[in-house]
């Protein structure tokens, strides 16, 4: 062979090579599920993706081009599942009665991950008794209650953060700010984006990491709020502008959102309580089917303003602030700023009364 001719096939082995060792190779066995169906969500080529995995006699294979590490999403018939896949072979096992205690080997991103978790087993010891208490207590001992999970959220978010910023380069330490961005704020947030090394913040999820940060920043505390309009439950639009000189608490919710429907009792007291004191309510419902949302309102009794586009997450105001969980809300004070975000149960109460007791 002569020199050119090893050269080219020396080039096209490794081309072959490298395409191999991009590709994650997973074989499966779930105990007890027999044959079914799961959805598998990834990031292919940048951009969330979903493929069909075929379950036949417990037994499964999947593949995918994966040249970053990252966090996959399994939809099993009865229950959603996560973890972390990276190039190789990879094996999955489990059993379907426990699918969230899947053992994933072959891949160093889900042993960090579990090397992680395994230092939050305290925490998670400390806060199962107290959910085991939650709404079956008194409104004082349920602050009280609401108030130590927080401090627990906050131990547990404080470990994150140090982990984030001992290990800037890591995957995973990625994949913990994505977490955190889901629901926190922008002032949480943008800590831990900044304590990241370069080299994550150029991969597809670092990408969409930084694509969130600017989503949450629409919300920072101190920020006006989007001046909307939208229909109420008669079909006549409706301007935000309009409760301009009012503390407002935007509230998102929806029909079908269980928690949310739990929640509305309180923010119906919340309303009754303070609605004589420039104190309102605007719910935003990420409905789709008007009927329900309707029968909703009737049901829990809500008489505040209620807007809805019937476009589920669609709906232009949930979208522009990045909401990806409900029930949510801004409070927004008389200059239409926002002052505090996702208050809910006794944390409400408590922020209501700071604002409108100490005026007397």
């Amino acid at each position: 062979m002569n020199a050119k001719k090893y050269i080219f096939s020396t080039f096209l082995l490794a081309a072959a090579l490298g395409a191999t060792a991009q590709k994650a190779k997973v074989s499966g066995e779930i105990k007890g599920l027999g044959d079914a169906e799961i959805a598998i969500g990834y990031l292919k080529a940048g951009k969330p993706a979903r493929d069909t995995i075929h379950i036949h006699q417990d037994r499964f294979e999947w593949a995918a081009e994966m040249p970053e590490p990252q966090k996959v999403y399994l939809m099993f018939p009865t229950q959603y599942s996560e973890c972390f896949l990276e190039a190789g072979d990879i094996r999955i096992t489990g059993h379907a009665d426990s699918l969230h205690l899947l053992k994933v080997e072959g891949s160093k991103i889900q042993d960090e991950a579990d090397r992680f978790q395994a230092t939050l087993e305290d925490l998670e010891q400390r806060a199962t008794p107290l959910y085991q208490k939650w709404g079956k207590v008194s409104p004082e001992e349920q602050l009280k209650l609401e108030q130590e999970l927080e401090h627990i959220s906050a131990e547990r978010r404080s470990r994150a953060a140090a982990y984030i910023a001992a290990h800037p380069r890591s995957a995973y330490s990625l994949s913990l700010v994505a977490d955190r961005s889901a629901m926190g704020s922008y002032e949480e947030v943008k800590p831990l984006y900044d304590a990241l090394d370069k080299s994550v913040l150029m991969t597809a999820a670092g990408q969409q990491a930084t694509a969130r940060l600017d989503v949450l920043k629409r919300s920072a505390l101190g920020t006006q709020i989007l001046n909307f309009t939208q229909n109420d439950a008669d079909g006549r639009p409706v301007s935000f502008a309009s409760f301009k000189g009012k503390y407002v608490l935007v509230d998102f919710w929806a029909s079908w959102c269980g928690p949310c429907r739990a929640e509305n009792p309180n923010v119906l007291k919340a309303y009754n309580q303070y609605k004589d004191r420039n104190f309102t309510v605007v719910g935003i419902s990420l409905d789709d089917n008007a009927e329900k949302w309707k029968k909703a309102i009737k049901d829990d009794g809500m008489p505040w303003t209620q807007l809805s586009s019937l476009q589920g997450f669609n709906n232009e105001v949930s979208a522009y602030y990045g909401i990806q969980g409900i029930p949510s809300s801004l409070l927004v004070g008389p200059d239409g700023k926002i002052i505090a975000r996702n208050l809910r149960g006794a944390s409400l109460q408590h922020k209501l009364s700071e604002l409108f007791d100490k005026q007397r």
